[in-house]
């Protein structure tokens, strides 16, 4: 293997690429920067990044499998495992793992009235395998016969203080998404019980049904990251086997908001604002945070003069959430309001950080002790208030920066304010950020070293869950690790708003100097910019040692 690795020509995403080498180039044109169309058929040596040539993590993990890429490597013969294929072969395999990670909470044993799926003695906490998606199953808007979400209401904790009609708990995406695939699992055990099919408890066919579409949507988040990272393309590979997904792909729906989130910034950057309208749209009626992406998008609209654009993709957007709603809220507004009222009812969550200062420091909280179905006003305004005040430093960062900031660094920072301000972390939120990350900071060491982190505080989650009394973990050890995942996501935050000031940073930036994913921001002059970084220094952009000639 040569210790002077070469580039090698044309390669397009998810396509192979001729074996055709060059000379390697001198190393005194590092300086110069090297834009390159987004939109371009080919890659030129210069355009395109080998992570065995620029991260020392895949330099290691290469050895094994022969090192580096060689200069004189033939690339490109392979006319099926195109990178685009070994990245979802990759995905699968992730995939495969976290349901195997949950399949000890489908096991089942026979009771008198039949197979039951045993969670006796606490299983889904002492195996950590516990999902959503079974319990959601059970309640009274998706299994029994004739009920429809938002429709049907049922009774929690009846004959206790703390009953309450509820209704259907999710966005209406979602939420139909449920009802969906409770109808799925309902035929096939028609069949199955007439011998057409194989046999097993409804709720481990409902379970299987939500995880072959969550594994689409999963696989469907990859491929348009795969298309976004495109001069990085294996970049897209630490999303395909991120620790995150392993835990959490199947721990709720969130997977659903992915793909439409990430689909819809592909759209962007193919310059179709109305196509990204409708799918950011799609994913804000799954979940909320898809429709965040939007405010940086407009702010970046609005330095570069393109408003014309970003209000197109803002108009769809709303147009499409508000067509997937408002069914729903003519004819069940009491069953569609009842997300909204569970959000803001809901106290601080255990590994929010107003939880984790109430518990180490002593404080009763802002509301202090609230009675059954009281809504914790003050924390909810003041959770509001913070998050909009990051929202207002993210959009100053972004008009006053000496550069124009990149999009997928805008919508990482939006996202982990959101999170970190939010009086609400679920587990599976940490998916939101996993392809935004890989676009805005895609530093491989630094990003596996945070998916693990995040990824391993499911275990103490788990086990605090259990218990003291059934030998769990007290609470500070699960906030300590909570702690930990904060402090990692605040840090990547750091880094991504220095390398808005120091572009020269920014690895994305060697690779072309513009913004690869701004689509009609890409290349676009500033037409408006705020006073107050004006005499920040910005050094050159210089093209990375990894993707001009061997390391």
């Amino acid at each position: 293997m040569s210790s002077s690795p070469e580039p090698y020509e044309h390669e397009t995403p998810g396509d192979g690429v001729s074996a055709s080498s060059t000379t390697a180039p001198d190393r005194s044109d590092r300086a110069e920067p090297k834009a390159a169309a987004v939109d371009s058929g080919s890659l030129g040596p210069a355009d395109r990044v080998v992570p065995t040539w620029t991260e020392p993590l895949v330099q290691r993990l290469s050895r094994p499998f022969g090192g580096r890429l060689g200069r004189h490597a033939q690339v490109g013969r392979q006319w099926f495992w195109t990178p685009l294929r070994v990245i979802l072969a990759l995905a699968m395999l992730t995939l495969a793992a976290g349901w195997l990670f949950k399949a000890p909470c489908l096991q089942t044993y026979e009771t008198s009235q039949g197979e039951r799926i045993d969670w006796s003695n606490s299983r889904q906490y002492t195996t950590m395998c516990y999902t959503d998606i079974i319990p959601r199953y059970g309640m009274g808007d998706l299994a029994a016969d004739g009920v429809f979400p938002y429709k049907t209401s049922w009774m929690q904790d009846a004959g206790t203080p703390d009953a309450q009609v509820r209704y259907m708990e999710y966005p209406v995406f979602t939420g139909l998404f449920q009802w969906v695939n409770a109808k799925i699992a309902d035929g096939w055990m028609t069949l199955a019980n007439l011998g057409w099919l194989p046999g097993e408890v409804s709720a481990v066919v409902y379970f299987d049904i939500t995880a072959f579409w969550l594994t689409a949507a999963w696989l469907t988040t990859v491929w348009a990251l795969v298309r976004l990272s495109r001069r990085r393309t294996w970049d897209a590979a630490l999303a395909a086997v991120s620790p995150l997904a392993f835990v959490h792909v199947f721990t709720n729906f969130d997977a659903l908001a992915t793909a439409f989130a990430t689909a819809g910034l592909l759209a962007w950057a193919g310059r179709r604002p109305v196509p990204a309208g409708v799918l950011l749209g799609l994913g804000g009626a799954a979940k909320l945070y898809p429709l965040l992406l939007l405010g940086p998008l407009l702010v970046l609209c609005l330095r570069s003069n393109r408003l014309a654009e970003g209000l197109r993709t803002l108009l769809a957007a709303l147009g499409t959430w508000l067509a997937v709603n408002l069914p729903i809220l003519l004819l069940y507004p009491r069953g569609w309001w009842e997300f909204f009222r569970l959000n803001s009812e809901r106290p601080a969550d255990p590994d929010s950080l107003y939880n984790v200062l109430s518990y180490f420091t002593g404080w009763a909280g802002f509301d202090g002790p609230l009675g059954p179905q009281e809504a914790p006003t003050v924390l909810n305004a003041v959770s509001l208030a913070l998050f909009l005040l990051t929202c207002a430093a993210i959009g100053w960062l972004a008009l006053a920066a000496p550069r124009r900031p990149r999009l997928a660094q805008l919508c990482f920072l939006i996202v982990a304010m959101f999170l970190l301000t939010n009086k609400v972390w679920s587990p599976q939120y940490s998916l939101w950020l996993v392809p935004l990350a890989v676009l805005a900071l895609p530093r491989w060491r630094l990003l596996v070293s945070w998916m693990i982190i995040d990824a391993a505080v499911w275990a103490p989650r788990m086990y605090y869950y259990l218990g003291t009394a059934n030998k769990g973990l007290p609470e500070g050890w699960f906030l300590g690790a909570v702690v930990v995942r904060d402090l990692m996501v605040i840090a990547l935050c750091v880094l991504i708003v220095r390398e808005i000031l120091r572009p020269e940073r920014d690895k994305v930036r060697t690779t072309v100097d513009g913004d690869p994913h701004g689509g009609f921001l890409d290349g676009a002059p500033d037409r408006f910019r705020l006073p107050g970084l004006a005499r920040w220094r910005v050094g050159t952009v210089a093209q990375p040692a990894g993707t001009r000639s061997a390391p």
